[in-house]
């Protein structure tokens, strides 16, 4: 039986991922959905000093709560950041790491960090660094209102009611998490991982193989083995929009399937 963690990008709980581990109930496995400190209804748990290693601890203490040998977590958006660095620690217990619709996080490297070195356009550059000056307290940034939720993610395939619960419930983001860098061991150097592209956000397989023509060395672990990805054809939500889809894609990917991209 294969056990999934499901890790929620910012401003978002476990909530998030209803569907989805339903979904994979159904089909015999596990899941269990994270809800990281100041999200969710955790929100009240955050304050100045909440940052990615409080995040992190977070995940650690699930998957050692977690009664499976090794679990696969599934990490949405910049949730991708906090599942690598637990996955550093506690590396004999994760089969593999799926990142859905998320940023690849790099030793060293923050959220607002990787945004700054690989975003090529400035307005979103900006949007990240305003959304950070203006934090409440110097320390939280607000959930999106319903109109950034649809400027700054494409929706594409969400419900009506889903995408009004997903405003409803987003909770402010504790800046730290975005801002501290991850810094990692090397532990997870041989785990396997898969990316899951939506391609309604404008992203797919075509993005890596251009990442990796570029020749910038810190692009070669895509072309390895033990690293696949898949498509979708919906938006940046697909726990949303394409629940039944997901699952069988992280079906397929715990057991070992996907494209692979070669140098």
């Amino acid at each position: 039986m294969t056990t999934y963690v499901l890790v929620p990008g910012g401003h978002m709980g476990g909530w998030l991922w209803q569907d989805l581990g339903d979904r994979l109930r159904e089909r015999g496995a596990e899941a269990y959905a994270a809800t990281l400190t100041g999200n969710g209804d955790r929100r009240h748990l955050a304050g100045p000093g909440t940052n990615l290693e409080t995040h992190i601890e977070d995940l650690v203490q699930l998957i050692d709560h977690v009664d499976a040998p090794e679990v696969v977590l599934v990490a949405h958006c910049h949730g991708s950041f906090p599942a690598l660095g637990a996955a550093d620690r506690r590396p004999e217990r994760v089969s593999r790491i799926v990142y859905v619709s998320a940023p690849l996080p790099m030793d060293g490297f923050s959220v607002h960090g990787l945004v700054d070195e690989f975003e090529p356009d400035p307005a979103v550059r900006d949007g990240w660094r305003q959304r950070a000056e203006q934090a409440e307290d110097g320390w939280r940034i607000l959930p999106p209102s319903p109109d950034d939720v649809q400027a700054r993610n494409s929706v594409a395939g969400v419900p009506a009611d889903a995408l009004a619960r997903l405003v409803r419930l987003a909770s402010p983001q504790p800046l730290g998490t975005l801002t501290q860098p991850l810094r990692l061991s090397g532990a997870t150097a041989g785990l396997p991982t898969s990316g899951v592209f939506c391609t309604g956000t404008g992203t797919s397989i075509a993005t890596v193989e251009s990442l990796v023509r570029s020749g910038d060395p810190r692009f070669r672990v895509l072309t390895e083995p033990r690293v696949t990805f898949f498509e979708l054809d919906t938006g940046h939500w697909p726990m949303l929009s394409a629940p039944d889809a997901l699952a069988e894609v992280l079906l397929r990917a715990a057991a070992g399937e996907g494209h692979r991209v070669t140098a």
